[in-house]
């Protein structure tokens, strides 16, 4: 499997909107390493992530 984002993409969590970007990817198991707007950083799965509405 390989994901649909790489480090220093653009992000958009799907449940509440919070914007990040990618600093680690672990995509071939489908997880991705964010930091968020607010400095707070996670681990999350490729299906709770979307690029950006321009």
């Amino acid at each position: 499997m390989t994901g649909m984002f790489e480090v220093g993409d653009r992000v958009v969590f799907v449940l509440d909107g919070a914007k990040g970007v990618i600093v680690e990817a672990e995509a071939e198991v489908g997880f991705y390493h964010i930091i968020w707007e607010d400095r707070f950083t996670s681990w999350e799965k490729e299906e709770m992530l979307e690029k950006p509405k321009e």
